[in-house]
């Protein structure tokens, strides 16, 4: 089986927050866990960098929105590959391929039929002198009211809007009440896929319930068509005859992005005949992770979008679509700049930390509440003194007893049932996280520590050592065997604690290139472990965020890392 694995694309026009974390580490260990099941898998996502959004960042800047994007395109790259986000191909919307892709995608659309132009009243700034799109608008939610939204989507309610839906609309740079104009623009016809999008979710078991429930709500309240271009600068030319000037909506070119970055990676090696065989065999799933605000574009808009192109694209196999992650009682947002910024978070402790409390409080469910104290309990209570304990136990004591040597005896048969346990435990997690219930996956991986801790405990090793060496033998066999289990089982979620382990362990390569199945590869008698220290250290939430705060105060570069490195 082929699988592409992607996540929403970062929006970059500051920082992103922790909140961005939630998606990119839980498609890395999806991604992580695939590989080493054997599965041919191909991760990519990219820069986000067109819009609305961008042009006004640049212009409070005094800046051009392509010397911003360059600029955080290469500080986020440096984010996710210091956060361990394993990407096959990371690219931007930027691309020369991403914007020809697009272009003749949506020029094959238009041959297709779905492409239709209409003359209509835009909301435009007198005072700008300009027509305002989407996110150039704030106003009040005609459907739930809340008074801060903007003109593509509501940010509470979730639903898709245009400019001219919002009720008393401002313009977004001067704040004046903007007039209507008419404006040419070119459409995609959705309302002509609403039978095949109803069938296409109904039957698709795979797609979790939220992203259902919320699609067939839409569908029932019935489709309207969107906007492929807009009056804005910044973006991909638009391609249509007659639409010079314009260029394509931000929304309905970053989702082509993930047929895109699949296209750009195989050109960029040589073999774009791949292409096809990844994108439009039967044989080939595709998984997005997202937030439940981005379920419409993957569930309607690119699926639409896929079947009106007919070049028999494979749709989207399963839309994980997660609830918010809140901080202190409140939303992380870029826009009112409430939250941690990854690059602040990586400035305070190391990214396991960090993939440990996302994946452990991943809101598949309900919403998440991110708290300081929170924080502390799991990486103290949970981090460091069940997984980090357990380690530390039985390798030091392997150390400091056995020279570093793995003994050779027989397993009795309490030891073979622990191990056997721990088997089990780690096969659960694995199926866990191949049905997407990541958090559960990641509780039974740390169970096998707890479980180890408790074999521990019981079979008294300290004691033996000196009165039954054999039986001493046979536990720390067991117990370092179970230590090499959990560098297999943790590497999706900790990759970087799964090396510290394979290190500890001096194992041969990396965890990373190994498959599940050699989790039953016993350690062989005599072999020599490697330099033992503790795994992690305990935090204190005070002592966290008044390094925060120090952090804020003394580093006046929005670019932490480079300011620091």
């Amino acid at each position: 089986m082929r699988w592409i694995v992607t996540c929403a694309w970062p929006y970059i026009n500051a920082v992103p927050h922790l909140g961005t974390l939630v998606q990119l580490v839980s498609a890395d260990v999806y991604a992580r866990c695939m590989r080493k099941l054997g599965e041919e898998v191909l991760f990519v996502s990219g820069s986000d960098e067109h819009g609305t959004p961008i042009e006004v960042e640049a212009l409070k800047r005094g800046i051009s929105p392509k010397d911003l994007t360059d600029r955080m395109h290469r500080y986020f790259c440096k984010l996710i590959d210091l956060f361990g986000i394993s990407f096959d191909n990371y690219t931007r919307t930027e691309s020369p391929v991403h914007i020809k892709f697009v272009q003749d995608f949506y020029l094959k659309v238009q041959k297709n039929g779905y492409i239709f132009v209409e003359e209509s009243e835009q909301l435009f700034c007198p005072e700008d002198e300009m027509f305002l799109p989407d996110r150039f608008v704030e106003g009040t939610c005609p459907y739930c009211g809340y008074e801060k939204t903007t003109g593509d989507q509501c940010e509470k309610c979730g639903r898709l809007l245009t400019p001219t839906d919002l009720i008393n609309p401002r313009c977004a740079i001067c704040g004046s009440s903007p007039k209507l104009k008419k404006t040419k623009h070119w459409y995609f016809d959705l309302p002509r896929f609403e039978g095949h999008l109803r069938s296409y979710i109904e039957k698709h078991e795979a797609l979790p319930q939220n992203a259902k429930s919320m699609s067939l709500s839409m569908i029932d309240e019935g489709l309207r068509s969107r906007a492929v271009t807009r009056d804005n600068r910044w973006g991909i030319p638009a391609p249509f005859p007659g639409s010079e000037g314009k260029t394509i909506y931000v929304w309905m070119e970053a989702v082509l992005g993930y047929v895109s970055a699949v296209k750009e990676y195989f050109e960029r090696r040589g073999c774009p005949e791949k292409f096809d065989l990844f994108w439009k065999d039967p044989d080939t799933r595709s998984v997005y992770f997202i937030g439940k605000d981005n379920i419409p574009f993957h569930t309607i808009i690119l699926p639409a979008l896929l079947m009106a192109s007919q070049e028999g694209y494979v749709l989207p196999y399963n839309v994980s679509s997660t609830e918010f992650l809140n901080y202190e009682g409140d939303k992380f947002s870029k826009r009112f700049r409430r939250g941690i910024w990854m690059d602040e978070a990586l400035l305070l402790l190391e990214a396991d930390y960090w993939r440990y409390y996302i994946i452990s409080t991943r809101p598949e469910n309900k919403d998440a509440n991110f708290t300081w104290e929170d924080f502390e309990a799991k990486i103290n209570n949970e981090l460091n003194d069940v997984l980090g304990n357990f380690v530390h136990r039985v390798m030091s004591f392997l150390a400091s007893r056995y020279n570093g040597i793995v003994p050779n005896a027989d397993l009795d048969e309490e030891s073979s049932d622990f191990l056997e346990r721990c088997l089990e435990v780690a096969k659960r997690s694995i199926s866990y996280i191949e049905r997407f219930m990541l958090k559960e996956a990641l509780k039974e991986a740390m169970s096998i520590a707890r479980e180890g801790n408790r074999f521990f405990n019981e079979r008294e090793p300290w004691r033996d050592v000196k009165v039954n060496r054999s039986r001493s033998d046979t536990t720390l066999i067991a117990s370092t065997q179970a230590v090499k289990i959990i560098s297999h089982v943790i590497e999706p979620f900790l990759p970087f604690t799964a090396e510290k382990l394979w290190r500890m362990l001096n194992l041969e390569g990396d965890p990373h290139s190994t498959t599940f199945d050699d989790m039953r590869i016993m350690l062989r008698s005599g072999h020599t472990i490697g330099y033992v220290k503790p795994l992690f250290e305990k935090v204190s939430a005070e002592e966290l965020k008044t390094r925060l705060e120090r952090i804020r105060r003394e580093i006046k570069s929005e670019f932490l890392l480079e300011e620091t490195s």
